[in-house]
């Protein structure tokens, strides 16, 4: 966790492990989302990140900050690393940066950090990842306007959330292009949010991108904590389970055969990005 609130890692999975009965579903999904890793991978301090900690409640300011190094203009396209829950600014970077690894071996592009405050409460969490929405939705349209490459987003877990909320902003605005793909890696939003009539179906298909999601009957995270925590399904553990009819360029990957765990995704070498890229165009 970051080092203001004082509490380390393994006091938070002592404190949590001892009063687990007590917390509830979402002390049970803090806990356990702890427990895994996607390879143990450290960023360096060039590894380009778009934050928005700090910023969401600020009256006046910009919607967002940089950092890193962007130097990488020899790139036709980049792709952007939405984390989940329970995720601070330098676990941010290295999820980044693990995706980063993961891709060099098929599909060598830089990946942007996509940092928020999530390394709060559970509840808390889902409500800054809502509030992220119009902050990424800028950065997005001022890449567009600006750069102009190819965006292909990467939302893990809880990042999932911020990712359909963000699409809503976009559809609303009528930016709609601001995006090459989306690929959803172990959502952690209700299985039914992304069907025609679901919270996020009309603007998955208003998007002018492909949005995948990738789920995994593996994920123990999803299939019990989540459940457990929110009292529904999670569409990263078994898609949509026939809830309704599919939106336009949505479609389910089931990655079960690839993905071990909840932090598994985007793993080098034992992840599921190469079956990403390989539909991508």
């Amino acid at each position: 966790m970051d080092s203001q609130t004082g509490v380390t890692r393994r006091r938070l999975l002592i404190a949590l492990g001892s009063g687990l009965g007590l917390l509830g579903g979402g002390g049970a999904y803090v806990y356990w989302s702890l427990q895994g890793d996607s390879g143990g991978y450290t960023a360096p301090d060039s590894q380009p990140v778009v934050t928005t900690r700090g910023l969401l409640d600020a009256a006046e300011g910009p919607a967002f900050e940089t950092g890193g190094m962007w130097s990488f203009d020899d790139a036709s396209e980049v792709f952007l690393f939405v984390h989940g829950f329970s995720t601070d600014a330098e676990r941010a970077r290295d999820n980044a940066y693990t995706a980063q690894v993961a891709l060099d071996g098929t599909r060598p592009t830089p990946v942007i950090a996509y940092s928020w405050d999530s390394d709060v409460e559970w509840e808390q969490a889902k409500d800054n990842a809502e509030a992220n929405s119009t902050h990424l939705a800028q950065w997005l349209v001022e890449w567009a306007e600006t750069d102009g490459r190819p965006v292909h987003l990467l939302a893990h877990s809880l990042g999932g959330r911020v990712t359909g909320e963000t699409l809503r902003v976009l559809a609303e605005r009528g930016a709609t292009d601001a995006l090459a793909s989306v690929s959803l890696l172990g959502g952690a939003i209700p299985y039914d949010s992304v069907v025609q009539g679901g919270r996020y179906g009309d603007a998955i298909a208003a998007v002018d991108a492909p949005v995948s999601n990738f789920y995994s009957h593996n994920d123990k995270v999803l299939s019990w904590v989540y459940r457990a925590s929110d009292r529904t399904h999670a569409v990263g553990h078994a898609g949509t389970r026939d809830a309704g009819p599919l939106p336009d360029g949505y479609q389910e990957v089931n990655v079960t055969d690839l993905v071990a765990d909840h932090y598994s995704y985007f793993e080098p070498g034992e992840g599921c990005l190469p079956r990403v890229v390989a539909g991508i165009e």
